[in-house]
Order: structure tokens, then C-alpha cells, then sequence
């Protein structure tokens, strides 16, 4: 368990870089003129990605069921209140469909950007990047407010105090 701000930023910080090295192969997919290509590697990416980032943060499903009963509930309600379904509960092929449709209108206008001549697979690796960055930084910052939500008091405090 993360006792520390010191090292629940270090892990947000390692984890944003994760994200970045993940978008960019997700561009690299949308590239790839087989339609539905870059839909299938973003699944592949996200349910991979987004269990590594909640694991790192101490949150993944087999973490949070170790815990205290009175931390584990309070660790899946705060993610439920930012929003979060992944944290503390099994990342399925379902859920990340499910997620992807959230940003879907990005997807979708990056899918058919790349049949258009030269610039199109820029487009889409572009768009592609920009969604998989959105997605995979929005769950990091989920996982640092529930992270730090469940740190020692002393350690809370400290943030209070920074401001």
C-alpha cells in the first residue's frame, strides 16, 4: 500500500509516461489501412493498460479485495464518484467497449480519416493518439484521487498544506 505523497506522485508520473508509449502505438495502429484494425488494438491496449495503471496505484481487483472491508469500500466509493468503473474491479473487453464509446465520435472520425489519400492516416494516427492519452491519463488522475484519498492522514494533510 502507498503510504507517501512522494511516491504516489512518482507512480502518477511513471504512469503518465506508460500512457504516453501506449498512445503512440495506438497511431501506429490507426495507420494500418484494415478497417476496424485500430478499434481492435485500442481493446487490446486498454484492457491491458488500464489494470497495469490501477495495480501500480494498489488499486487493481485482486488489491482492493486484500484490503480492509471499511478501505475497500471506501477505495470503490470514491472511484464511483469520479466516475471510474475500472478501479478495484475487473478490466473486461466489455468495459473498455464500453469506455471507447465515450470517446467514440473521436474514433470514429479517426477510423475514416485514414481512407482519405496522404494526410488521412495522419489524421488518424492523430486523433487516435489524442483519445488513447485522454482516456489512459483520465484514469491515472482517478487513481491518484483515490490513491490519496486513502493515504495516512499525515500524509492528506501535506497535500492540504501544499494548497
Amino acid at each position: 500500500m502507498i503510504t507517501t505523497i512522494a511516491e504516489l506522485d512518482r507512480i502518477r508520473d511513471d504512469s503518465k509516461r506508460l500512457v504516453t508509449t501506449r498512445s503512440m502505438m495506438s497511431a501506429g495502429a490507426a495507420v494500418v489501412p484494415i478497417p476496424g484494425a485500430d478499434i481492435v488494438a485500442d481493446i487490446g491496449l486498454l484492457t491491458k493498460l488500464l489494470p497495469e495503471i490501477s495495480k501500480r496505484f494498489g488499486l487493481d481487483h485482486e488489491q482492493v479485495q486484500k484490503l480492509e472491508p471499511q478501505i475497500a469500500q471506501q477505495a470503490l466509493v470514491m472511484a464511483s464518484s469520479l466516475g471510474n468503473t475500472m478501479i478495484g474491479r475487473m478490466v473486461t473487453k466489455r468495459i473498455v467497449v464500453a469506455l471507447l464509446r465515450r470517446v467514440g465520435a473521436r474514433v470514429a472520425v479517426g477510423s475514416m480519416a485514414k481512407f482519405v489519400p496522404f494526410a488521412g492516416s495522419a489524421v488518424a494516427a492523430t486523433i487516435s493518439f489524442g483519445a488513447m492519452k485522454l482516456v489512459g491519463n483520465s484514469h491515472v488522475e482517478d487513481c491518484y484521487k483515490t490513491a490519496l484519498a486513502l493515504l495516512p492522514a499525515d500524509q492528506r494533510a501535506l497535500v492540504n498544506a501544499k494548497g
